[in-house]
């Protein structure tokens, strides 16, 4: 039996012990894998043990997650069966956890594994170009900018011929932390439902102009990093001062999104920043606080009740409004305070793994059909968003801006 890996820098084997690489500059952010076995025996059943990794909070250890695989007779990645997983701490290994799993095979050639469903850099070019090669009068892709290894960073425009008078805008980007795969599934359906025939696309289009960024860390999502740049970089700690050679997307998209704020001719409505999450189920959005102003955060809670009603998978218990420190660098927190009051700045983030619908107590498998959908419903509620601004539809809101804080717990003095 033989291992090799889809990524240059995440995991190296030692028989059925495969140790996850620190991605490069970050040897704290250790979490995916991504391993191709072959050579193999039929039937053969193996046991995986994933070392290393850094982070003691998960699911793996509460029956909501699962890494996911894929034979070569497949055309799609299935979910390891919890019951085949263990997730534990081992002193053998520094302490760090350890993901156990076990497989049997079968016949195929060969079979992949992956900590989730993989979404790759040329996958993205690939969708893009071919979107671009169908001449839609409504898309338009443009090179905004390199990366440090001169990757592209897309912008899609999406805008009907009816948007010509004052464009309101509606700036969406995903990928900024390369292992958060869901957001580029997330991204994926929401540009397929754009460019379709669906009226309520249709309608979209001469609504909205549609600026989307797939991929803001395409050299990280090159290298198989998890959450860092080619550099070391969390991208999404570097909105207050980007740097042109150094983070160069990141300083690109913000000159874009001053440029809309500045700009008189155009409307910068909604900015949208898709992340998946790895310590909870189900789909849910970070918002930012405004203690001077009640109205701007009461209509910060319109798109959330309105995916919770369009989406099984959304969570408003999930849902909170903060202002923690250690999300300062952030785009939802830095732009949040740059742009015009009237613009919502929002961070979207689902599961890697898992949700519980509404009705229901048990853990459903996400898969990148969900993601898409995700996607799809993102779109209609911006639609329903506008309608409700206009008086044509009606949502109900039955909780408080306050119940959306985060719970601060009382600070106990230390004995003296």
């Amino acid at each position: 039996m033989s291992t090799t890996c889809s990524f240059d820098r995440t995991l190296v084997a030692r028989g059925t012990e495969c140790g996850i690489i620190s991605p490069l500059k970050t040897p704290k952010k250790i979490r995916c894998f991504c391993p191709d076995m072959h050579d193999y025996r039929m039937f053969q059943r193996v046991v995986f043990n994933i070392v290393n990794f850094s982070k003691d909070r998960n699911l793996f250890d509460s029956a909501s997650a699962s890494p996911v695989y894929k034979a070569s007779s497949q055309t799609s990645w299935s979910r390891i069966p919890v019951k085949n997983l263990y997730y534990y701490r081992s002193a053998a290994h520094g302490n760090r956890f350890i993901l156990s799993f076990s497989h049997q095979f079968d016949d195929s050639h060969r079979v992949e594994f992956a900590y989730c469903i993989p979404y790759s850099y040329s996958k993205l070019q690939q969708f893009l170009g071919n979107l671009e090669a169908r001449n839609l009068p409504f898309f338009k892709r443009d090179l905004l900018a390199s990366s440090v290894q001169k990757r592209r960073l897309d912008l899609i425009t999406i805008s009907g011929e009816a948007n010509n008078k004052k464009p309101k805008i509606i700036f969406l980007m995903g990928r900024v932390h390369p292992g958060e795969t869901p957001s580029s599934f997330v991204i994926h359906g929401l540009l397929q439902f754009l460019i379709s025939d669906d009226s309520r696309a249709v309608k979209l289009r001469s609504l909205y102009t549609f600026k989307i960024v797939p991929m803001l860390n395409p050299d990280g999502v090159y290298l198989g990093n998890y959450r860092c740049s080619l550099m070391g970089f969390d991208l999404n700690r570097q909105w207050l001062s980007p740097s042109t050679w150094a983070q160069p997307t990141i300083f690109a998209a913000k000159n874009l999104l001053i440029q809309y704020n500045s700009n008189p001719q155009v409307d910068l409505s909604v900015v949208i920043d898709v992340h998946a999450h790895s310590q909870r189920t189900n789909s849910f959005i970070y918002g930012n606080v405004f203690s001077k102003d009640p109205d701007r955060c009461q209509r910060q809670l319109i798109l959330p009740y309105l995916l919770s009603e369009l989406a099984d998978d959304y969570s408003l218990e999930y849902t909170q409004f903060n202002t923690d420190s250690e999300k300062a660098g952030t785009n939802r927190r830095t732009m949040g305070n740059i742009l015009d009051p009237n613009c919502l700045c929002y961070t979207l983030e689902t599961s890697f793994f898992s949700y519980k619908p509404t009705n229901g107590t048990k853990p459903v498998p996400y898969y990148d059909y969900k993601y898409e959908q995700l996607g799809e419903n993102l779109a209609i509620g911006l639609l329903q968003y506008h309608e409700i601004l206009n008086n044509e539809r009606e949502v109900e809101i039955k909780r408080s801006f306050q119940s959306f804080l985060p719970n601060k717990k009382p600070k106990v003095e230390k004995e003296k």
